[in-house]
């Protein structure tokens, strides 16, 4: 009796594993960086960025044609959200500007010439095919420069037949967008 007990224990424990282990993990992958923007700044620290808590979250969020907000704790992004979006953000501004940018905490002994903060009011797929974006961006800077912030509203379509795979693939093309908007608006 009592190692049947213990068999029944251990099943429901490896049952429980099993079911917390088949969550799927989707990266994303930049696109390739095509277009060279000059910016005003030699470097720049993309220091903070802010999601919505459904933007935040592990999981992959779509919006139902009525606004709900759907998620699945089986569909999971490969990475925190906030620290993949700065990531894409402050590698993408490097790519296509060509100078010395990354995400906080700041890797360099110089102090950067400026701080980019993004706060997103949305950043969500929706099940009709269109991943949105809208929020506002700042431009600090300490040499008296012009400080500089701007708001945004990005759209790229996608198709929904694709699943997560598709839905991770317009993210990172959204977010190639964003930072393009950003250096030819916020970094000028």
């Amino acid at each position: 009796m009592m190692i049947s007990r213990r068999i029944l224990t251990l099943g429901l424990v490896l049952a429980t594993l099993t079911a917390c282990s088949s969550a799927e993990r989707f990266a994303v992958q930049s696109p390739t960086v095509t277009e060279q923007v000059s910016i005003a700044f030699g470097a720049v620290e993309v220091r903070d960025v802010s999601l919505p808590t459904y933007a935040a979250a592990d999981e992959i969020t779509t919006q139902a044609a009525d606004g709900t907000l759907v998620s699945s704790k089986s569909v999971l992004w490969a990475d925190a959200p906030e620290r993949a979006v700065a990531l894409e953000l402050s590698q993408n501004l490097a790519r296509m500007t060509g100078r010395r940018i990354a995400s906080e905490p700041w890797p360099f002994e110089a102090f950067p010439d400026a701080r980019l903060e993004v706060r997103f009011s949305e950043l969500v797929a929706s099940a009709a095919g269109e991943f949105r974006t809208s929020g506002q961006y700042f431009v600090g800077v300490t040499d008296g420069r012009r400080e500089r912030s701007g708001l945004f509203d990005l759209t790229v379509a996608f198709d929904p037949k694709g699943g997560p795979n598709a839905i991770a693939a317009a993210r990172g093309q959204l977010i190639l967008n964003l930072a393009t908007y950003i250096a030819k608006n916020g970094l000028k």
